[in-house]
Formats: structure tokens, sequence, C-alpha cells
């Protein structure tokens, strides 16, 4: 008898909340401390699992791969708009979202990347400031 081998599974590590609770951190702040500009900063739903038939549907619409976490729809005399990436301090930008930040930033756009709510504050205020 040919004994069998036991197959190795990788294990893969089970996904965190730390992004989500960041950017819904971010955009509490946000709401909070500029209620006149609360429908201008707003989420991109990019991400999650999709059907094939789903990412295609959404492509049809206009779905574009690599768009930034969250957009802040306000000219501040330099640039059109705000464009923020939130990130984990370990997380790293898809080659997607890189090709899309260049793209942005070409056409007018600030691009920045958020790992904390520090940042997040800093980036808007000196945004907003001008």
């Amino acid at each position: 008898m040919i004994a069998l081998q036991k197959q190795s599974k990788k294990t893969r590590k089970k996904p965190t909340d730390k992004e989500h609770k960041l950017q819904c951190a971010c955009i509490r702040w946000f709401r909070y401390q500029y209620p006149f500009l609360r429908e201008q900063l707003f989420a991109v739903p990019n991400g999650g699992n999709r059907s094939a038939s789903e990412a295609a549907k959404f492509k049809a619409e206009g779905v574009v791969s690599g768009v930034s976490d969250l957009i802040l729809l306000k000219s501040n005399g330099t640039f059109s708009s705000l464009c923020i990436e939130m990130k984990t301090p370990e997380g790293k930008q898809s080659e997607k979202q890189i090709e899309w930040q260049r793209s942005t930033e070409k056409h007018g756009n600030r691009y920045v990347v958020c790992r904390n709510l520090d940042q997040f504050r800093l980036a808007v205020k000196e945004y907003l400031d001008g």
C-alpha cells in the first residue's frame, strides 16, 4: 500500500477590519469638523470580492480599478479635489492604485495615502487651508 501524504493547506491570513475602522474614524472626524462639506467627502466602494458577472457589470457602469478610497470633491484653488487612499501601517498600494494616483495627479488633483487618523486630519487641514 502506498502511504498517502498529508496535503498541507496554505493558511490564509484572516482579514482584519483595521482599514475599515480607520476609514470610519476619519469620516466621523471630518463630518464633525466640517459639517458644511459632509456631502463632498465620499467613499468609493471599489473593493471586495465579486463574481465575474458582477465585476463585468460594475466595469460597464464605469467602475475604475485603483480609485482611491475617499474623494473630497472640493477645489482648494490649487487642486481640483483631494483623493485619499486609506492604508494600515503595513498596507501597500497595488499597481492599479499607483497607476490611478499618477493619472489623477497629472489631471490636477491632490492624492495622499493616510495610515492613521492624525495623517488624515493633517492632510485634510493642509488641503483645505490651501
